[in-house]
């Protein structure tokens, strides 16, 4: 029986919800407990090069392996950030950093990994861009794979952690949530972390119940304590009382029943409760993803991303290729309508194969339709590609990062004269992302150039509030569901009253705002697979009635 005195509620930010209990196992990083530093004479600096090049060589195959995991069971989208891993180890300015250390300092390998790594990491942390900083996490892991192969540890640190537990950590890095994800953990509670983290973005793919901001937490729990995780909320009660888990373990059964009835009426239309039938769609980037949200009642793909296509690989697809890529992703999409992104690489997605501009801020920068813009042959490719997938798909095109009309028109004329060529006389929709307050504020000017806009209120939120969607230090000023957002909507409708308007952003998948996002005239909304049950239920509950 629990001691009720004992009981401590803490709160935090939620950043994957859900509800789960367990009991609790601390993790701790192993570079501050692997002894693998000490000093070396000058005839073993040849014998520690080959330990370090020995063990690079074996993370680079366990990244690639990872990589195709997370391609596999995760997120396509996802595994990019272990193809980033891959860039950043064969770096050959890192590389001649390590060797110099050993060389000069007469250290181990394990010493010039951690002073090499720290060394970048600190770089990384000290510029003024979080998507910069976010390198940083990328940089410790790395050197802790290092530090790890150079002792002889091919497990992961949390090969202990039992089923069902809820993990309790500093902070996760990106290695550390593929693994979680593979032990079905119950839940994972982080003293650091920020809504567009690394850990953040695998606990919501893999639907982790996971909580952030819980300042001192490892202080002030103990291993295989109980504890019930609210992460709907933020909110989680270590060694709760009876009550507590009376009241939990409720509200974890209610929740399990509403899903239930939602996924018998999944495969029906989503009607307001004025008549107005709204599409609810899925967000994929793999054949797996796109099998799911057909299985959950998805009327189409409203989102598919082509990223994963090239992310990986020395030189881009060419037109075969990428046709092959997706249309096996699409195929279990059938007859439903599908609307593939053309490819939105820049800022924290670099492609192996080209060299990143040198950018202060790259998210300002040369991202998605500004990239493509820069190196029209990959347009080409992916615009000749979807050409010939139009046959076979009822097939719309999203144009990603669209700030002025000209962007639209470019695009526009690019697909017009690959249909000449091809002699295709019926060319696809195309539509225009938008995701900054400029594209907003000139819907009727792009709708000139468009058929249709879909809004990634992901992006539009970060460029309305100048706030960068992976930085936790802002994240207070980061609100996708703020009255500016749905302004911006607002506006938007009432200058293309008869557009049709999506949105296939975060903000489409919490029922929560489903009302508001159609009373500004969206009638499409594209969210995660697992989520389609859930919004057709609420769209059902709520009425249309766009502003006039």
């Amino acid at each position: 029986m629990s001691d009720k005195k004992n009981t401590l509620t803490l709160s935090g930010s939620p950043l994957s919800p859900g509800l789960a209990e367990g009991k609790i196992f601390i993790y701790r990083d192993i570079l501050t407990r692997l002894d693998e530093f000490y000093d070396i004479e000058e005839k073993q600096v040849e014998e520690e090069l080959k330990r370090l090049d020995r063990a690079i060589k074996r993370i680079l195959h366990d990244l690639k392996d990872l990589a195709g995991r997370v391609q596999e069971e995760i997120d396509p989208e996802l595994s990019g950030i272990f193809h980033a891993h891959i860039a950043m180890v064969q770096d050959r300015r890192l590389r001649e950093e390590m060797e110099k250390e050993i060389r000069d300092e007469l250290v181990s390998a394990g010493s010039a990994v951690r002073t090499a790594f720290r060394r970048w990491e600190r770089r990384f942390r000290s510029l003024e861009t979080e998507i910069a900083r976010q390198k940083g996490d990328d940089m410790h892991d790395l050197a802790r794979r290092l530090v790890s192969s150079l002792a002889g540890i091919r497990a992961h640190a949390l090969e202990e952690l039992p089923s069902g537990s809820v993990l309790v950590a500093n902070r996760l890095l990106p290695s550390d949530a593929v693994f979680l994800s593979q032990r079905t953990a119950a839940a994972a509670l982080l003293e650091k972390g920020g809504p567009g983290s690394h850990a953040a973005l695998f606990a919501r793919e893999t639907g982790l119940p996971c909580i952030a901001g819980l300042t001192g937490l490892l202080e002030k729990v103990s291993p295989d304590t109980l504890a019930l995780v609210d992460a709907d909320e933020g909110k989680v009660i270590i060694h709760p009382g009876n009550e507590e888990q009376s009241a939990f373990r409720k509200k974890v059964r209610q929740r399990r029943e509403e899903l239930k009835k939602a996924r018998v009426l999944a495969h029906q239309p989503a009607v307001t409760g004025d008549g107005i039938r709204i599409h609810v769609l899925a967000n994929v980037g793999s054949h797996q993803d796109t099998a799911e949200a057909i299985k959950n009642g998805a009327e189409g793909i409203g989102l598919y991303r082509i990223e994963q296509a090239y992310l990986g690989r020395q030189e881009p697809p060419d037109t075969d290729e990428l046709l092959e890529e997706m249309r096996k992703t699409l195929e279990p999409a059938g007859d439903l309508p599908v609307y593939v992104r053309l490819l939105d690489i820049g800022a924290d997605k670099p492609l192996p194969f080209i060299d990143p501009p040198i950018e202060a801020n790259p998210a300002l920068g040369q991202r998605g339709v500004r990239f493509l813009q820069k190196y029209p042959r990959l347009l080409q490719t992916q615009l000749e590609g979807l050409l010939q997938l139009s046959s076979e798909f009822d097939l719309h095109i999203l144009v990603p990062m669209v700030t002025l009309p000209r962007d639209m028109l470019e695009v526009r004329e690019h697909l017009t004269s690959s249909a000449s060529r091809s002699g295709i006389s019926s060319i696809p929709k195309l539509g225009a992302m938008i995701e900054t307050p400029a594209a907003a504020l000139s819907a009727g000017e792009i709708a000139r150039y468009a058929d249709f806009l879909s809004f990634g209120t992901n992006d539009l939120t970060q460029y309305a509030f100048a706030a960068d969607r992976e930085n936790a230090d802002v994240d207070r000023y980061f609100d996708d569901s703020h009255h500016v957002i749905f302004r911006l909507l607002e506006i938007a409708h009432a200058d293309v009253p008869g557009m049709p308007l999506s949105v296939c952003g975060e903000l489409a998948g919490r029922p929560e705002y489903t009302s508001k996002l159609l009373s500004r005239g969206v009638t499409s909304l594209s969210v995660a697979p697992p989520l389609v049950p859930g919004i057709k239920k609420t769209v059902r509950q709520s009425k249309y009635c766009p502003n006039k």
